[in-house]
């Protein structure tokens, strides 16, 4: 179903080790409205999705997870190179005494992940725009990370990423208007 390239869908670079902007990124990794909810959210509501919208759900739900290996590796290279230490006064000691580096799926606050953040409700206008919201309230998140930081290189990938949640959320509007066009369209037999 899907084909693996080994890069990410758009370059990752930063301009130094950043350990404040690498805790805030675990929002859009692990957060409610992060690339990990938003994928398994698309891929779980394309099963009660009318078959002429079902791929888009597909193809938003894969390329975000290619968005959250795009955090992943923003959150990696920021924090590669600190001491424990800094991980301490950066108020990472917690993360690091339960995952030492790895990621785990949590906010910026250190709350774990939860299927909790995943909305499906059955009905398709309402699950998309429970979509669009949530698109919506990532590229708010990307915009404010955006700002957070004075790193230019990380703050493309940020962009790029933003802009992705446009697309998503304009892409979702579309298969609204194309689900209400077909409800009101009068059936003849």
């Amino acid at each position: 179903m899907w084909i693996y390239e080994k890069k990410l869908q758009y370059p990752v670079r930063v301009s130094k080790c950043d350990l404040r902007m690498a805790k805030l990124l675990l929002e859009q990794y692990g957060g409610a409205d992060g690339e990990l909810a938003a994928a398994l959210r698309y891929l779980n509501q394309r099963y009660t999705i009318p078959d002429k919208v079902i791929g888009l759900l597909n193809d938003i739900g894969t390329e975000e997870f290619a968005h959250l290996e795009m955090i992943a590796t923003m959150v990696y290279k920021l924090t590669k190179d600190a001491t424990v230490e800094d991980l301490q006064e950066a108020g990472l000691d917690p993360h690091y005494v339960a995952h030492d580096r790895a990621l785990f799926y949590e906010n910026a606050g250190g709350v774990p992940w939860t299927a909790a953040y995943i909305q499906a409700k059955g009905d398709p206008i309402a699950d998309l725009y429970e979509d669009i919201a949530a698109e919506e309230k990532a590229r708010a998140t990307y915009q404010w990370l955006i700002d957070m930081t004075d790193d230019v290189d990380l703050q493309d990938g940020l962009k790029f990423l933003r802009e992705r949640e446009i697309i998503h959320s304009l892409r979702f509007r579309e298969a609204v208007e194309i689900l209400k066009s077909e409800r009101e369209a009068k059936k003849v037999f």
